[in-house]
């Protein structure tokens, strides 16, 4: 199989060359997932006893159905496939759209692709030792004296992977702080003037969580108030500098109304 051509900026390819380029990077990245799966299932019982592992002593997990045992082995590996392959993924993804940017704007969002990533990974890595232990022990023991509580495979891991996923999401709250900045939609100075509003928006985030008690909400809270905070200082320290490249280019600053 050929692999596809990095193209660089300013070349000119024709409409087919684009989508043999983009057919080639759809293959690699299914390659991917298919050798990923393949290595991943069959040690899929170490991945099950892992996400297991936030359960209360005791506590077993049931299927229903006939299918439901395999189906959900299936899709737990399929989860871990695509996270395993991630890292290739996104490297097709910006490899086909790279070319349409500078090359000096381009290593500026391979740097912020791969902060991303640390900070997805850093998400996913709380909400497992930490959002999970916080929530499934309170989850399981709430008015256990008035309900027979069995908790369904499928439904415990379609709950982790939501909270897991989520909160590596929630963890790019720096990334959306910078981003809007460095595209001049929303100036530092006016996250630095609406911060009780952030701190309100936060807490809300923080209890529409899936499954977390109060005390484990405040928990949540934490990390959230330290990346937002933080994504702020950021913004007023990174704003400075591009700043410069907006004033030497006689572009507007954000929320100044100047032309």
């Amino acid at each position: 199989m050929r692999l596809p051509r990095r193209l660089c900026h300013g070349d000119r390819v024709t409409l087919i060359e684009h989508l043999d380029e983009l057919r080639m990077r759809l293959v690699l990245s299914l390659l991917s997932l298919a050798v990923a799966f393949a290595v991943i299932y069959p040690f899929h019982d170490h991945l099950i006893r892992a996400l297991n592992r936030p359960l209360p002593e005791g506590t077993e997990l049931i299927t229903i159905a006939p299918a439901e045992a395999f189906m959900t082995s299936l899709t737990v590996s399929i989860y871990a496939a695509f996270a395993v392959a991630l890292p290739v993924l996104l490297w097709q993804i910006w490899s086909y759209l790279a070319p349409a940017f500078q090359e000096t704007n381009q290593r500026a969002v391979a740097r912020v692709v791969f902060v991303a990533t640390l900070l997805f990974a850093g998400g996913v890595a709380f909400g497992y030792f930490v959002g999970l232990d916080s929530a499934m022990p309170f989850l399981l023991g709430y008015d256990d004296d008035l309900y027979d509580i069995k908790l369904r495979a499928r439904d415990y891991y379609r709950f982790a992977t939501m909270v897991l996923f989520g909160l590596g999401a929630l963890f790019l709250v720096p990334i959306l702080v910078l981003g809007l900045v460095r595209l001049r939609i929303i100036s530092a100075a006016t996250f630095r003037r609406q911060w009780r509003i952030g701190i309100v928006l936060c807490t809300v985030v923080a209890v529409i969580l899936p499954g977390v008690d109060p005390v484990t909400t405040l928990l949540m809270m934490a990390p959230i108030l330290a990346l937002y905070f933080g994504s702020i200082w950021a913004a007023v320290y990174f704003e400075r500098r591009w700043s410069r490249n907006w004033s030497t280019h006689g572009e507007p600053l954000a929320g100044t109304g100047e032309s």
